[in-house]
């Protein structure tokens, strides 16, 4: 079983209403508003499956990373998912982060704006919505804000509730903005000045491959600078803990969820879970041997897990 246990739950309310080629994309650019919201065009990759069992609009996965993270972090599942499963897998850079544009506006509601516009604009039936971290409130945010518009749900290491965001990731945005004052080239000294900052080598890396070096008039095409807008995600650090849904009886999403945690991380404890099945109601729950980097850590047991909760059921 590779270090996966599966619980199935069911909460009832009693009040309030009832090898394969990756093609890169950009969609269309849209200043248009969901439910009042700006969005922005999402920048993404398309992986197309050698068997399909549907076409590309038809019930694909969209596939969202965390806080600092981007679509080639989930290139590898992503391509595994599709060979499995016979259908087409987004992965989607979210906005401030990879090759989407900037916005001054970082939070919940604007993301999941953004994802229920890419749906739109491509035209998008069912689709199964897997995000992590941060992707996984942004998948959970707009699973209660539209319904209709998302199939099913899989959340990984995220829950629907209020939290304190780790202290690590204020010390990385400082770590980060002493890289671009240094004004290194090479992505060895950028790791010394990090090092500091963060012992996991890993953890560094991930970081780290948000550097790019600007080509003129942004740059000289040497020094190296971040992808993300330090700034502006440094200002939406104090609410990137939050979730937009306070009150499950205003509204739920019915259709099957899945929750993935990793054992070792802290980010969905057992008390939380009465809350996800308010929001939630037919939830199934997944541990997996791993910390919060679940994808990364445990690959196969993820795969597993998903491909189970995904599979045409007989």
């Amino acid at each position: 079983m590779l270090g996966i246990t599966s619980l199935r739950c069911a909460f009832q309310r009693t009040t309030g209403p009832l090898p394969l080629n990756a093609h890169r994309f950009m969609a269309a650019v849209s200043t248009t508003a969901t439910k009042s919201v700006s969005t922005v065009p999402l920048a993404y990759d398309l992986h197309v499956p050698a068997k399909p069992v549907s076409d590309e609009k038809t019930s694909p996965i969209i596939v969202m990373h965390g806080l600092f993270g981007s679509k080639k972090n989930n290139r590898t599942i992503s391509k595994v998912l599709a060979r499995d499963l016979g259908r087409y897998v987004y992965t989607v850079d979210l906005r401030n982060h990879g090759d989407s544009p900037h916005d001054p506006r970082h939070d919940y509601p604007s993301m999941a704006a953004d994802v229920a516009e890419f749906i739109r604009q491509h035209d998008l039936k069912e689709p199964t919505l897997l995000g992590h971290s941060m992707g996984a409130k942004t998948a959970m945010a707009l699973a209660l804000q539209e319904p209709d518009l998302v199939a099913n749900l899989v959340a990984v290491d995220n829950a629907p509730v209020d939290a304190r965001l780790a202290s690590d990731f204020a010390r990385y945005i400082q770590a980060m903005k002493e890289i671009e004052q240094a004004g290194v080239t090479r992505q060895a000294d950028a790791d010394k000045i990090l090092e500091p900052y963060e012992k996991n080598v890993t953890i560094r890396q991930f970081l780290l491959g948000n550097l790019y070096r600007p080509q003129p008039p942004e740059g000289d095409g040497k020094t190296q600078r971040f992808r993300v807008p330090l700034n502006i995600l440094g200002k939406a650090l104090d609410h990137m803990g939050d979730f937009p849904f306070k009150n499950p009886d205003e509204t739920r999403y019915a259709k099957p969820s899945l929750f993935i945690r990793g054992t070792r991380s802290k980010y969905v404890p057992d008390e939380v879970l009465p809350v996800i099945g308010q929001f939630f109601p037919m939830f199934e729950v997944v541990d997996i041997d791993a910390g919060h980097w679940v994808i990364s850590e445990n690959p196969e047991a993820f795969r597993q897990a998903v491909i189970r909760f995904l599979e045409p059921k007989d």
